[in-house]
C-alpha cells in the first residue's frame, strides 16, 4: 500500500492515547485484562497504524466491529435506564475510577477508526480466518488460565470472565450446561455468528475492487 494515507497527527494521539490508557487499565482491571479482544484490538490498531497495515486493521475489525456496536447500544441504553446486554455496565460502576471509565470510551470509536482505515486501505480477506485462528487461541487462554466471576471482594475491579467464556456478562456465571460446553459452543461462536458476518458484510462493502 501506498504510505501517507493514515495522517500523522492520526498517528501520534492515538499512541499517546494508548500510552496513557495501559498503566491505568494494568493498575485498575490487572494485565489479563488485556485478553479480551477489544482491548488486544486496541493494541494491535497501534501498529496497524504505524505500518499503515490492512491485514491487521481488517483482523481488528473482523473481530470487534460488531461487538463493539453492540456495546455502544447497550451503554445508550444505560443512559436511558434500560438494561440490555450488560456489556457496558462498568461504565457505570462507581468502584471504577471516572478518569478510566472515561479511558473505556475507545470501545464507541475504535470501530468506525477501523472501518475508516479498511476503507482507506482496503480490506484483507485473509483477517477471517487469521481472526478465527487467534479467537481460538485466546478463548481457549482465556477458559483455562483466567479467573471465572465473580472478582474478589479483595480487587473489585479485578477482571474475570474474560470474553465471557464462563457465561455471558462479565459478573455472569452460567448455569444452564456444564462449563466445558459452554466454552466449545463459544468457540463456534465467536467464528460463525460475530466474524463470519462481519466478513461477508467488508468484503461486500470492498466489492467494487478494494478487497484484497
Amino acid at each position: 500500500m501506498k504510505p501517507g494515507r493514515i495522517p500523522l497527527w492520526l498517528k501520534v494521539a492515538y499512541s499517546a492515547f494508548v500510552a496513557v490508557l495501559v498503566p491505568y487499565y494494568w493498575r485498575t482491571y490487572g494485565p489479563v485484562n488485556f485478553l479480551w479482544f477489544c482491548d488486544i484490538a486496541l493494541l494491535v490498531t497501534l501498529p496497524a497504524l504505524w505500518l499503515e497495515n490492512a491485514f491487521l486493521f481488517s483482523m481488528q475489525a473482523v473481530a470487534i466491529v460488531l461487538p463493539q456496536l453492540l456495546w455502544v447500544v447497550d451503554f445508550a441504553a444505560h443512559l436511558a435506564g434500560l438494561h440490555l446486554i450488560g456489556a457496558a455496565a462498568y461504565m457505570f460502576d462507581p468502584k471504577i475510577p471516572l478518569f478510566v471509565r472515561g479511558l473505556s470510551s475507545f470501545h464507541g470509536w475504535l470501530p468506525l477508526l477501523l472501518l475508516w482505515a479498511v476503507w482507506r486501505l482496503g480490506y484483507d480477506r485473509r483477517a477471517f480466518p487469521a481472526q478465527t485462528a487467534c479467537a481460538l487461541v485466546v478463548l481457549t487462554v482465556c477458559y483455562f488460565f483466567t479467573p471465572p466471576p465473580p472478582a474478589p471482594a479483595s480487587n473489585p475491579t479485578a477482571a474475570v470472565n474474560l470474553n465471557w467464556v464462563f457465561g455471558p456478562g462479565e459478573n455472569t456465571m452460567q448455569t444452564w450446561m456444564a462449563p466445558g460446553w459452554y466454552f466449545v459452543l463459544q468457540l463456534v461462536f465467536w467464528p460463525v455468528v460475530i466474524y463470519l458476518p462481519t466478513h461477508l458484510a467488508l468484503m461486500k462493502w470492498m466489492r467494487r475492487g478494494d478487497a484484497i
